[in-house]
């Protein structure tokens, strides 16, 4: 067993600091050299690392995890189109489906409102996790804070210890908002959708800042609660 969890550190350290040598790696995760070679022969016999340049001595990842994720992603859609068809539905708005990548989430579904004014977020677009409502909905589930926080509007949360108050009303109430903080001109409520080791993804409804009274960002907080509930629970 102990074998496997080095291994599988080492694809974590390679991932991180690719291009990477054996000395970098040993001495990022406090191994002994000769228990990452034998990880990074393990890793490259099954495809998932590669000699990065053609050089033996510095390794990169594959597209194997990648591939994965893929298919991963493509079962979350799934299991989320039928929740967010309902929550839109229900809402008459646009509905975002996000996965935490780093120090963002990224957009991989979305279903649009009829509604002629909207706006519209390309599929893959990265937003920050302290300035979003999908990404303070993950945020609130994660361990620690984020250290730099950059404004984007007058109203982005740039300090610490308001961020901190902000993810505590976010786990008291289950639902996370947007005030204008990334864009101005968008309001929106998010949920997070919970595995077992933490959140997966998030539910947003998305509205223009104009559309979002605080009566229907109460309303809209419960009903996006509800549907990121169902879809943990579809996911098992």
């Amino acid at each position: 067993m102990q074998n496997v969890i080095n291994a599988l550190r080492v694809l974590e350290e390679v991932a991180a600091r690719q291009p990477v040598g054996v000395g970098e790696v040993a001495r990022g995760l406090g191994l002994p050299k000769s228990t990452v070679q034998r990880s990074l022969k393990t890793l490259h016999e099954a495809g998932w690392i590669r000699p990065a340049g053609g050089e033996v001595t510095r390794w990169q990842v594959t597209s194997k995890a990648l591939q994965i994720a893929r298919r991963t992603e493509l079962g979350l859609r799934d299991a989320a189109m039928p929740v967010m068809e309902e929550l839109r539905q229900r809402t008459g708005e646009t509905i975002h489906l996000m996965v935490p990548e780093g120090d963002a989430v990224v957009l991989i579904e979305r279903l649009e409102t009829d509604k002629p004014l909207r706006i519209v977020l390309p599929l893959g677009i990265r937003l920050p996790l302290h300035a979003s409502a999908n990404g303070k909905a993950v945020l609130a589930h994660l361990g620690g804070l984020l250290e730099d926080l950059p404004g984007y509007t007058d109203t982005t949360i740039t300090d610490a210890g308001a961020l901190r108050a902000e993810l505590e009303a976010v786990r008291a109430r289950g639902y996370a908002d947007n005030r204008g903080e990334w864009r101005s001109d968008i309001a929106a409520v998010a949920a997070a959708v919970l595995g077992p080791d933490g959140p997966i993804a998030s539910l947003s409804v998305s509205t223009p800042a104009s559309r979002m009274p605080e009566e229907l960002r109460a309303e809209y907080g419960k009903l996006v609660t509800q549907a990121a509930r169902t879809l943990t629970d579809s996911l098992g």
